[in-house]
């Protein structure tokens, strides 16, 4: 077998080339990351997460989420609060400036993206939306990280009411 006709492999290659097409945008127009881009989108949609929720709403470990939380702080984007005694724990909210650049930022993100997704037809579109929706099913339906059978990963179903 070849690894390119290995779908894991495409799939990881197609989704990384999209992602790097994105990353171009906030990465050299706003000086992002891809994980301080993550955490702000987060902190723009909910306003204030903790760092558990933050950790459990993204594919970012606790210490991606530290190293991202406190470049974004220094740059006067976001605001964070120890939570209590552990000062392991702590609450992160998106600031007014945060909350701009997000917003100035997203509008061009949004249109390279949609100049993608553009280029295909409703029909491939559909059809790429639903086997996307399709994957992420299978996956949760055949993962039990509880019993050791693959690894726990982030839903964005899970969260819409959060």
């Amino acid at each position: 077998m070849r690894l390119e006709t290995f779908f894991p492999y495409r799939l990881a290659v197609v989704a990384e080339a999209f992602s790097r097409q994105l990353v171009d945008v906030y990465g050299r127009g706003y000086g992002l990351t891809r994980e301080e881009w993550r955490l702000l989108f987060l902190l723009e949609d909910a306003g204030a997460l903790d760092s558990h929720r933050l950790s459990q709403r993204t594919s970012l470990d606790k210490v991606q989420v530290s190293r991202a939380a406190a470049r974004l702080e220094g740059k006067g984007l976001i605001e964070r609060e120890v939570l209590g005694a552990d000062r392991r724990k702590r609450n992160y909210a998106i600031t007014p400036a945060g909350r701009d650049l997000f917003q100035a930022a997203f509008g061009n993100v949004r249109l390279r993206a949609d100049e993608i997704l553009n280029a295909m037809t409703d029909e491939e579109r559909a059809a790429l939306e639903q086997g996307v929706a399709a994957l992420d099913r299978a996956i949760a339906r055949v993962t039990e990280p509880a019993t050791g059978h693959g690894t726990s990963f982030p839903r964005p179903d899970r969260y819409q009411d959060s």
